[in-house]
């Protein structure tokens, strides 16, 4: 897990922590490997990278894939939010692309997170990501942002990556200045997660846990 994030949502459970690319221990690319293979010889099934956002240390991360054993299976866990540069240096670098898709419209994004062109930046790089590997796409299920979010994501998936996984991600909690937005200060109720999966069912997205 790489320390440091490019998007400042309001509810991040770890808040300027996870913000801080300087945060935790820091470790070289070598012993990071090594973990890894060790990791890997004692029953792994998979190596996991991620953040934070794992783009911000790109070249140190790019160093670490390289030092891995070839059978290694690789997931990249990103909030999606990267560049046109990033997706040229990880081209077909990783096994599968785990992908956050927080927001389902620009407003939102903008308001919770910071994020400009959001929409269109996931789309470009889901679009992208899955004509190089295997995707999986998460989304956390936000109190308030059913039509404004969650809709919008599922509509977008079943019309461009019908056949990616998605994980629809319940239990909201409301951290670091979530309060600061009153309709996350609620829970996400028992008859909207209910909705959002019988949304998902009728647009024949490939629900997974």
């Amino acid at each position: 897990a790489f320390a440091g994030c490019d998007l400042r949502c309001s509810f991040c459970i770890t808040g300027r922590e996870s913000w801080n690319p300087q945060a935790g221990v820091t470790l070289t690319s070598e012993a990071l490997s090594e973990r890894a293979a060790l990791a890997l010889s004692q029953g792994a099934q998979s190596i996991m990278i991620l953040g934070g956002e794992p783009t911000v240390h790109l070249p140190a991360a790019l160093e670490l894939v390289s030092r891995l054993p070839e059978e290694a299976q690789l997931v990249w866990k990103t909030n999606g939010h990267g560049t046109e540069q990033s997706r040229r240096l990880l081209a077909g670098l990783c096994d599968v692309w785990l992908v956050d898709f927080k927001f389902g419209n620009d407003v939102c994004a903008e308001r919770l997170s910071g994020a400009r062109d959001y929409v269109a930046t996931l789309a470009q790089n889901l679009l992208w990501a899955q004509h190089d590997s295997e995707v999986i796409v998460r989304h956390v299920l936000m109190p308030g942002h059913l039509e404004c979010c969650w809709r919008p994501v599922a509509e977008w998936l079943a019309d461009h990556l019908p056949d990616a996984r998605v994980n629809l991600r319940s239990g909201f909690w409301a951290g670091w200045q979530a309060t600061r937005h009153p309709e996350l200060c609620r829970p996400f109720s028992p008859g909207d997660e209910a909705a959002a999966r019988r949304l998902a069912q009728e647009l024949h997205l490939n629900l997974t846990d």
